[in-house]
């Protein structure tokens, strides 16, 4: 392995899951603003939209998010289309 290729700034930053407020603790470089307590000790703070503990993927669950209908307007548009295929 090549020396001095690594960043050296590797520390414990805590991720936060927003949608489930699940929070992991991981080391990192990535630059923060904002810290968190977690059992009494502070870390930089990541914020992430999504995490395996909200992800369809891992979770077994499907969540839709229908915005302005739109999930309506596919099956009223490709209605014709599906019924001719008998599906």
């Amino acid at each position: 392995m090549k020396k001095d290729i690594h960043p050296k700034n590797y520390r414990l930053v805590a991720f936060k899951d927003m949608s489930n407020d699940h929070v992991f603790i991981t080391k990192s470089t990535v630059n923060t603003r904002e810290t968190l307590e977690v059992d009494g000790v502070e870390y930089p703070l990541v914020k992430v939209e999504i995490s395996n503990t909200s992800h369809p993927f891992y979770t077994g669950k499907m969540k839709m998010v229908d915005t302005a209908g739109r999930i309506d307007k596919f099956m009223t548009k490709y209605k014709k289309h599906i019924d001719k295929k008998g599906n």
